[in-house]
């Protein structure tokens, strides 16, 4: 076996175990709440900024206003988001948090943040500094270089 074979067998070691474990691990609040992580983070967009339309959402994660809408369903299925019109033009929606949403996308987020806490506690402050670091590089110089290439 080859040494770029080693490190391909690593890599898909690594995404089996580890990067899946992370996802997981920094989803799981949010499953608790019947929300996957992805509609987690919209709530919390829509929290941040007051009167965000679906279409803005749309167009800063880069998806479709369908995939949006998709995730959104969700959230006004449990009723932590709803629609207002806008008073300028009624044809247009804003996207408003309700009392129940914050209250969910609040402890969600503290909980997140709990584990957080922990796993840098264990890891080290100057370790888990360094990790994200390369992996956001690699992020950067890999799968976003790659993306664009295909854009």
């Amino acid at each position: 076996m080859t040494h770029e074979d080693q490190l391909l067998d690593k890599a898909i070691n690594i995404y089996l175990t580890g990067l899946k474990g992370i996802e997981s691990f920094i989803s799981e609040p949010a499953s608790e709440y019947n929300l996957s992580f992805e509609q987690f983070l919209i709530l919390r967009k829509i929290i941040n900024h007051p009167n965000i339309k679906l279409m803005d959402i749309a167009e800063q994660r880069q998806v479709t206003r369908s995939a949006v809408s998709r995730q959104l369903k969700v959230l006004f299925q449990q009723k932590y988001v709803e629609q207002k019109a806008d008073p300028a033009d009624r044809r247009r929606m804003f996207l408003v948090v309700t009392k129940k949403g914050k209250d969910a996308e609040r402890e969600i987020w503290q909980r997140i943040n709990h584990r957080f806490a922990n796993w840098v506690q264990i890891y080290g402050e100057d370790r888990a500094d360094q990790f994200l670091t390369l992996f956001e590089d690699f992020n950067q110089q890999i799968i976003q270089r790659n993306i664009r290439k295909k854009e």
